[in-house]
C-alpha cells in the first residue's frame, strides 16, 4: 500500500511472567524496515526475552506480535524465511566443521546443494572465515564462533536479522569489526534489531529503546534521547567576566531554554540545538560586552542518559 510504513517488527501489549516475575511488562514496539534498532539495557531488563518471543521460540503471556505483517507463531514457516536469528550463547554443533555446520543449516533453511555452497562461499569471505573451512567449531575461539554464528543466520539472506547480545565477551576490536558486518548489511537493505549493554557501540543504532526491568522506558535517535535527558542540547559557557551579569544576558535570549551555574567559573545552558546556537551566543554575547573563555557544546554518554530516564 502506497504511503503505508512498513514495520519489520511490530509488538502490542506484549507481556511474559514466569510465575510471580514479570520479565516483559506491557511492550509496544516497533523497528521499521530498513533500520538498525537497538534495544540497550542491563543484563535481567527483559531484553534476550523479549527477542525470543519475537522469534517464535518463547510463548507470550499476553499481547501480539507481528513481523513483517506475519504472526511468528500462526504463520512460523514465513517468518522462518524473512528472519535470521544470532542467539546470544552459540547454539552451533561442536562436533561438526564449520562447512558442514553451514552446510546443515542452510538445508534446514531449504537451500538447494548449489545454493548452499554459493552462499557458504560467500559467507566465509564476509565473516573473514576463509580457511577455517574444515576446522571443528568447538575448537575456535570465542570471536571466530560468533563470526560462525553471524554465518548461519545469515544463510537464507533474510531480511531481518536478529542479533542478541552479537558482541558479547569479545575484544574491541572484534566488537567494530562485527559493527562494519552489520552496517555492510544494513547497506544492503537487511533490518536489524539488536541488544546490547555496551553504551558505546549503542550509537552506531539509528534508534534505540531503552529497556529496564521489562519495561520500555524511551524510544528515540541516540540524539534524540540525549537531547531528552536535559531537554535540548546542552552547552557549556566560561565567560570572563562575573556570572550574574552574564545570566541576565542568556535569560533575555529566547533561544536558551535554560541557565544553570555549575561553579563560580561555568555555566551550562540548554538549546534546542548547539549547533546553530552556538554562534548566535557568540553574537549576542559580543553585542552585551560579554568577553567568552570557551563556549562548547558538552557531551552527553547514553549511560548518563539510561541512568536519568531509568531513574
Amino acid at each position: 500500500m502506497v504511503g503505508r510504513l512498513m514495520f519489520a517488527v511490530r509488538t502490542r501489549g506484549l507481556t511474559k511472567r514466569f510465575k510471580g516475575l514479570v520479565a516483559v511488562d506491557s511492550l509496544d514496539l516497533e523497528v521499521e524496515t530498513g533500520e538498525i534498532f537497538g534495544l540497550l539495557g542491563p543484563n535481567g531488563a527483559g531484553k534476550t526475552t523479549t527477542i525470543r518471543m519475537i522469534c517464535g521460540l518463547l510463548l507470550p503471556s499476553k499481547g501480539h506480535i507481528r513481523i513483517y505483517d506475519h504472526d511468528p507463531f500462526k504463520e512460523a514457516e514465513k517468518v522462518k524465511r524473512i528472519l535470521g536469528y544470532m542467539p546470544q550463547k552459540f547454539s552451533l554443533y561442536d562436533d561438526l566443521t564449520v562447512w558442514e555446520n553451514l552446510d546443515f543449516y542452510g538445508s534446514v533453511y531449504g537451500l538447494s546443494k548449489s545454493e548452499r555452497e554459493r552462499r557458504i562461499e560467500e559467507l566465509l569471505d564476509f565473516v573473514e572465515l576463509k580457511g577455517f573451512e574444515h576446522h571443528l567449531a568447538g575448537k575456535l575461539s570465542g570471536g571466530m564462533k560468533q563470526r560462525l554464528s553471524l554465518a548461519s543466520a545469515l544463510l537464507h539472506s533474510p531480511k531481518l536479522l536478529i542479533l542478541d547480545e552479537p558482541t558479547a565477551g569479545v575484544d574491541p576490536p572484534l566488537r567494530r569489526s562485527f559493527w562494519s558486518f552489520f552496517r555492510k548489511l544494513n547497506n544492503e537493505g537487511v533490518t536489524l534489531l539488536v541488544t546490547t549493554h555496551y553504551m558505546d557501540e549503542a550509537e552506531n543504532c539509528d534508534r534505540l529503546g531503552l529497556m529496564n526491568k521489562g519495561r520500555l522506558v524511551a524510544v528515540d535517535s541516540p540524539r534524540g534521547l540525549k537531547r531528552k535527558l536535559h531537554g535540548g542540547d546542552l552547552i557549556e559557557l566560561v565567560p570572563k567576566s562575573g556570572l550574574d551579569e552574564v545570566i541576565h544576558v542568556l535569560e533575555g535570549l529566547s533561544f536558551v531554554f535554560k541557565v544553570e551555574k555549575v561553579n563560580e567559573e561555568r555555566l551550562h545552558l540548554v538549546v534546542e540545538d548547539a549547533e546553530t546556537a552556538i554562534p548566535a551566543l557568540f553574537t549576542a554575547l559580543e553585542r552585551a560586552g560579554v568577553e567568552v573563555r570557551s563556549l562548547s557544546q558538552v557531551n552527553v554518554n547514553l549511560e548518563d542518559v539510561f541512568i536519568g530516564l531509568a531513574g
